[in-house]
């Protein structure tokens, strides 16, 4: 379908703010009239001009953002322009491969930022997939079929089970009719309709008189008066809705921009002091300006988002092995920030299968076990298995099975079920308790039925009861209604006050009741209106998945608050709730009708104390998980309906279901939940805080190198003597610049990576959520930094010293070989050091062994690779040419190995100093 070519005059746009109209709450010969239409539907002229004045019926969808935008979003960030200056210096020192490795590097992250963003900017798109491409019309009083984009307020669209409503519709007749609303109302059941008009303030899942577009028919016929079309619908307001969340940078992302500015600003202010200490102490100024530039590219370090990506990448595929998948790389580390999971109920934190777990008789109470579409379970009483099925209960599921349109069928070890899902849990109850369904059935015929409508809102059938003149009759629906129907004699207020201590506990309730008649082969309308006895009633709930409350246990543990956002009934998720462990009954939970009436201060408020949030709409959800994010929490969001899309989109990560999630939530989310569970996202926020953690250790290894080579030339540029050669003084630098690249790009990254791989620390699931405003990089990562910094710096000055003057190096005349050979050692002492500071890094606070030494088999890996680059560094022609190297004798690479291993007890110091001073301030606080 095409876009709206008059977005401005589509259907239920209302000019100056006007409020909207309360189809649900006007009769049906009001709606249309007050559309100018009949029961016939309209003209085909009408029809047309209609078409023409309002626009076509598809969402309004507003211009994306262009290519060439999206890739500057890509680049235009402080690393990358880090990255690109660093490209550009390499190649004006004349060193273009260098210069082009350094270049990848910036297309590879730019690449895989502006096909993330390319796919996100799809979830608006699939909102129109939601819509059917024909619709069943009246026009000129015929049936036609038409195009759903042709569609105008004043149609009359006939509806069947199986359709897809067109857009959203006023009942004019109907008959049995259900349609499923999970999408926009997060209802676990079929939502049943009917003609008569609702309270003008009900909520959206409340509005049974309505049909809205993009939700399915289940069961029934109806026939329906268009009332919106297009943006008007409630498609379309949830499609605004998305457009205006916001697209938040992740907790990463901002440190990382942070840590570009704060490396280009001192970059910057280094490169301008080293140029005028170099002018100050006689270098030509072209000179100078070569070290200041030399100075840029050893403190780049161009390999840190090359390793912050694959490092991102890995959590992904360890993710994608628990069932979580991402579609945004930096959501792995959202993940591990996270302070406050908002969820779904249905399918998250429960099945989505209804299941009995209360009976009552007059003879009093009795529970099933077992949860979900299986017949195992067992039936008790007073917490015992009851051997034999007393005839009350028996006579309860009887009625259960035979007034019932549902069917069980086992399926490749498994049991199906077609049909309602409350009938569905009504069959799976006889099943539990050894009574049957086929059985049944087969002794007690039906003969006729009156067929469940949500006007009645109750259903009877006629069966032979196996004599020749007799039949039975079963009536089952809501309690008030069956009630109405049983005989004088019985204590109604006794029924009431079970059914209301059922509906405290979150179960729907379903009343049953029996009466003999005559055999006839047609129920007629007075056949239901008296005589019944009450024979029970059943009480079921879907329940809460057993692993979801270890699971909301574990998030408590780890500091994270859980919050129940639902579109379901305020007494089903209380009900749920305090089985997880989410509510408190201190603080009640609150409906989308309350929240629409709380200014900011109350909301935010509400958002600190309530854990429990029922029949939202999609703007409630949005607006809550707003107030949470100007408390400065990270928030993630589950969802799997179309209503869930604009909070999923607003939120810091947005969870979607792989299974029942529309089409819609999933674009609109970071994390695709691959088996819908919410342990699932246990699992993810586990891994996400062990992806950040091997990203600090990253950062913690990456930047002491930066920072020592850097040492290395400010402090030759300050203290060594100038080389003259030829009459002109030149600097005596301890590296080139190609052999600061070699370090920073293949060095550092080759034993950075198999950080990425180390195993989580302990305890990471029972420490609080890092602050979202908190460094990348602590205090004392900082300080460990600037102290491997200095060793390295000393131990590879010294050595290029050593060498320099062992092999009888002057400053006024040095040979190239001699150079080669002294800046080889600098080199290979750096290069020693990062081996040995990699396994501190392993575990930034306490001891390897810790850890296991080798618990992380890819460091060995990473370390046996660099020995083998760094010898062809030393002893391969090619790179002696590129590098600017030279062979070195093995006591000489034994000295380098020697002070390289100097940062092991250094640090292995620092780490024991530290550790010792936090016992100590843990033993004043506990005093």
């Amino acid at each position: 379908m095409q876009e709206p070519s008059h977005p401005r005059k589509q259907a239920g746009l209302r000019p100056n703010g006007a409020p909207p109209v309360p189809w649900h709450a006007l009769p049906p010969e009001a709606v249309l009239e007050r559309l100018s239409s009949t029961p016939q539907g309209l003209t085909e002229e009408a029809a047309r001009e209609r078409l023409a004045r309002q626009g076509p019926n598809v969402l309004e969808r507003s211009r994306p953002d262009s290519a060439w935008k999206l890739l500057w979003r890509q680049i235009d960030s402080p690393l990358i322009w880090v990255l690109i200056a660093s490209a550009g210096l390499a190649i004006l020192l004349g060193k273009v491969t260098d210069g082009l490795v350094v270049a990848a590097v910036v297309v590879l992250n730019t690449v895989i930022g502006f096909v993330q963003e390319y796919r996100a900017g799809r979830a608006i798109e699939a909102l129109n997939h939601m819509v059917p491409e024909t619709a069943h019309v009246l026009r000129d009083g015929h049936p036609v079929a038409r195009p759903a984009a042709e569609l105008v307020p004043g149609d009359v669209v006939q509806l069947a089970s199986g359709d897809r409503v067109p857009a959203d519709l006023r009942l004019l007749r109907s008959r049995n009719f259900q349609v499923e609303e999970a999408a926009l109302t997060g209802e676990s059941v079929p939502s049943s309709k009917h003609v008569a008009a609702v309270a003008g303030d009900a909520e959206l899942g409340d509005r049974a008189s309505l049909a809205f577009g993009g939700t399915l028919v289940t069961s029934g016929t109806s026939t329906a008066v268009v009332v919106a079309t297009g943006g008007a619908t409630e498609l379309g307001r949830i499609s605004h809705l998305m457009e205006q969340a916001a697209d938040l940078s992740t907790p990463l992302t901002r440190e990382l921009a942070r840590l570009g500015r704060g490396i280009s600003a001192g970059i910057v202010v280094l490169s301008a002091v080293l140029l005028g200490v170099g002018v100050f102490r006689g270098y030509a100024f072209s000179d100078a300006v070569l070290v200041a530039i030399t100075l840029a590219v050893a403190a780049i370090p161009e390999g840190l988002p090359a390793i912050v990506t694959i490092a991102l990448a890995i959590g992904v595929q360890r993710m994608a092995a628990r069932r979580a998948v991402i579609r945004k790389l930096p959501a792995v580390e959202t993940l591990g920030s996270t302070t406050v999971i908002c969820t779904d109920k249905t399918g998250t934190l429960t099945r989505n299968e209804m299941t009995v777990q209360a009976l009552w008789t007059w003879r009093g109470h009795y529970a099933l076990t077992g949860v979900g579409h299986t017949p195992q379970g067992q039936l008790l009483r007073n917490g015992r298995p009851v051997e034999e099925l007393p005839g009350d209960v028996h006579a309860l599921l009887l009625a259960g099975v035979l007034c019932n349109e549902a069917d069980l069928q086992p399926r490749e070890g498994r049991w199906g079920m077609t049909g309602d899902p409350t009938e569905g849990a009504l069959l799976f109850a006889a099943k539990k308790a050894g009574l049957g369904v086929t059985e049944p059935r087969e002794r007690h015929p039906r003969l006729d039925a009156i067929p469940f409508e949500s006007e009645h809102q109750f259903m009877a059938t006629l069966h032979a009861d196996g004599t020749e003149h007799r039949g039975e009759l079963f009536l089952k629906g809501a309690p008030e209604v069956v009630l109405r129907r049983c005989g004088p004699g019985m204590d109604r207020d006794a029924v009431l006050t079970e059914v209301e201590r059922m509906a405290r506990q979150g179960l729907r309730v379903l009343a049953f009741a029996r009466k003999g008649m005559t055999r006839a082969d047609a129920l007629l309308p007075h056949d239901v209106e008296d005589g019944f006895t009450l024979l029970g009633l059943q009480g079921m709930i879907d329940p809460p998945r057993e692993e979801a409350v270890a699971s909301v246990k574990g998030c408590h543990a780890a500091g994270i608050r859980v919050k129940m956002m639902t579109g379901d009934h305020l007494g089903t998720a209380e009900a749920i709730g305090l089985q997880l462990g989410i509510h408190s009954p201190a603080h009640p939970g609150l409906t989308g009708a309350r929240l629409a009436s709380m200014g900011d201060a109350e909301l935010a408020q509400a958002v600190k104390d309530t854990d429990v949030f029922a029949r939202l709409a999609p703007e409630h959800k949005l607006r809550l998980v707003r107030a949470l994010q100007a408390q400065g929490h990270v928030v993630a969001m589950t969802g799997d309906g179309v209503n869930d899309a604009p909070s999923l989109k607003q939120a810091d990560i947005g969870v979607a279901m792989g299974i029942t999630g529309t089409a819609v939530s999933r674009e609109a989310a970071d994390l695709v939940l691959t088996d819908d569970n919410f342990a699932t996202i246990v699992a993810a926020v586990e891994e996400g805080r062990r992806v950040y953690d091997n990203l600090v250790k990253s950062l913690a290894f990456v930047l002491p190198t930066n920072l020592g080579l850097a040492l290395i030339l400010m402090l030759g540029v300050a203290f060594f003597p100038l080389q003259e050669a030829g009459g002109v003084r030149e600097p005596l630098l301890a590296m080139r610049p190609t052999q600061l690249l070699w370090i920073n790009l293949v060095a550092t990254v080759t034993l950075a990576l198999p950080l990425a791989f180390e195993a989580k620390e302990r305890h990471v699931m029972r420490r609080p959520p890092r602050a979202p405003d908190a460094p990348v990089l602590s205090h004392f990562v900082v300080m460990r930094t600037g102290l491997v910094a200095l060793l390295m710096a000393a131990g590879a000055i010294g050595l290029f010293l050593w060498e320099f003057a062992r092999q009888g190096g002057t400053h006024t005349a040095p040979s190239d070989l001699v150079l080669a050979e002294a800046r080889t050692m600098a080199v290979n002492t750096v290069v020693s050091f990062q081996i040995f500071y990699l396994w501190l890094c392993r575990t930034l606070t306490g001891s390897t062994r810790e850890v296991g030494f080798t618990s992380n088999r890819t460091v060995f890996l990473g370390v046996a690779a660099l020995v083998l680059l760094q010898a062809a560094f030393m002893y391969v022609p090619f790179f002696q040419r590129l590098f600017g190297s030279a062979p070195l004798a093995p006591g000489d690479i034994a000295r380098s190995v020697l002070v390289g291993a100097c940062v092991l007890p250094v640090v292995g110091l620092e780490k024991w100093l530290r550790s010792r001073r936090q016992q100590a301030g843990r033993s004043v606080g506990a005093t």
